[in-house]
């Protein structure tokens, strides 16, 4: 029976982490529905809060030395995407991070973890800001299980130098996907 379960656990596109429980879930933000408004970049023609929403994470592999927490939109039209947080060095203890710990500073943080910089060139939570008019976009929400206490990261790496990084160094990865879009002024 497990055997089965597990083998259709993969054909429908699960990690193995995946299938052996790690999930990933927000009290803020459901899977697969639209991200409230307050969770709206600030700037750049967006008016929201700019207020990352809580994570909470459970079921990480038992080798787990720490963690690290991506936002993405596939949809960007900046043809590669946006990274919208980045947070690594998360200690193996924190099993969930509190409303708003992406504020730029870093005071909302579990001690040890360190954020890099956004796409909005920020070490910190950048909110969703799709162009208006444009169809939706996704949100991929992401904690991955590191390997390592530490990623050694210079303090003013990209996203993309530290996205390498946690690849190089996850042994387990949970997601889930929100979308946002925002209507055409009139």
């Amino acid at each position: 029976m497990k055997r089965t379960l597990f083998a259709a656990a993969l054909a429908g596109g699960l990690s193995l982490a995946q299938a052996a429980g790690f999930t990933l879930t927000s009290p803020d933000i459901k899977a697969n529905a639209t991200i409230a408004r307050k969770f709206e970049f600030n700037g750049f023609g967006c008016s929201g809060e700019n207020k990352s929403p809580a994570l909470k994470w459970s079921g990480a592999p038992k080798d787990t030395r720490s963690f690290a927490v991506t936002v993405y939109d596939p949809d960007a039209s900046a043809g590669s995407g946006w990274w919208h947080w980045s947070l690594i060095n998360i200690p193996a203890n924190v099993t969930e991070l509190p409303a708003d710990a992406g504020a730029v500073g870093g005071a909302n943080l579990p001690k040890g973890a360190t954020p890099v910089r956004s796409d909005f060139g920020v070490a910190g939570w950048g909110g969703v800001c799709p162009p208006q008019g444009d169809k939706p976009h996704h949100y991929v929400f992401t904690v991955y299980a590191l390997k390592t206490d530490k990623l050694d990261v210079p303090a003013d790496a990209t996203a993309t130098l530290a996205g390498s990084m946690i690849n190089a160094n996850s042994i387990g990865k949970a997601s889930f996907t929100a979308k946002y879009g925002r209507t055409q002024a009139k």
